[in-house]
């Protein structure tokens, strides 16, 4: 008697490169933990939905605690998706895997509050502006928490802008653009040409999928309302 059922297929394995970002604490801890508390105070959502990956080396050789950096890191709703600059020996279940051979790409400063340095000096202005005098390449992840961004050429596939204000490009949009990052639904995002990735304003995201193809090659403004992402042209 002849099987006819169908040959099975192998087990596929797929090789998939996706962009992350890598949080590199330093010593002594309570300081480090204390300027990434700050950051967050002033932009909530500057980890979310971002894949992040954490490296030991600074700690080394001094063996850290990793069970504990873990824990306060998840404390902030920080999700660990790997750990590198470290020895399988620190590493055991339950643990984010082992990563090697990682390339870095690029480096983004989070900028720490300065204190004071005479009590009764006038406080730092609220909110300042970023001002990019060309284009952001691909690649490229612009983070100002603490203003608006106003990109005087294009933001291309694959870059990143986030801003605690609103983002303002004059050229075409093409990667991803987050505005009001520090919890200000009163920010917008404006641009010559629409043709986003993903947009964000607050805590409300749209991808390019959800958005439609209306309004696509446009100058179009992007805004909240009644927790709506709103668009309208701005021709």
């Amino acid at each position: 008697m002849t099987d006819s059922s169908p040959p099975r297929r192998p087990v596929q394995l797929r090789g998939r490169a996706f962009k992350s970002l890598v949080l590199a604490p330093e010593g002594p801890l309570p300081d480090w933990f204390a300027d990434l508390d700050e950051a967050l105070k002033r932009s909530p959502t500057l980890f979310d939905g971002r894949a992040l990956i954490l490296d030991v080396a600074a700690l080394e050789p001094a063996a850290p605690d990793l069970d504990a950096l873990l824990a306060e890191l998840g404390s902030r709703q920080i999700r660990i998706l790997g750990v590198e600059g470290t020895t399988h020996a620190l590493l055991g279940p339950g643990r984010p895997p082992l990563l090697a051979g990682g390339r870095p790409v690029s480096t983004i400063e989070i900028p720490v509050q300065p204190e004071p340095e005479v009590p009764s000096a006038p406080p730092e202005p609220a909110t300042t502006s970023l001002t990019i005098e060309g284009s952001v390449r691909s690649g490229q992840s612009i983070v100002h928490p603490t203003g608006d961004v106003t990109v005087m050429g294009s933001v291309s596939s694959g870059a990143e802008i986030l801003a605690g204000g609103s983002i303002h490009v004059y050229g075409a949009l093409r990667g991803r653009a987050i505005a009001g990052a520090a919890r200000n639904p009163r920010a917008r995002i404006c641009c010559r040409k629409f043709e986003p990735e993903l947009l964000g304003i607050d805590r409300l995201v749209r991808t390019a999928e959800e958005m439609g193809n209306h309004l696509r090659g446009k100058a179009v403004q992007i805004w909240l309302d009644g927790g709506a992402i709103k668009f309208a042209s701005l021709d």
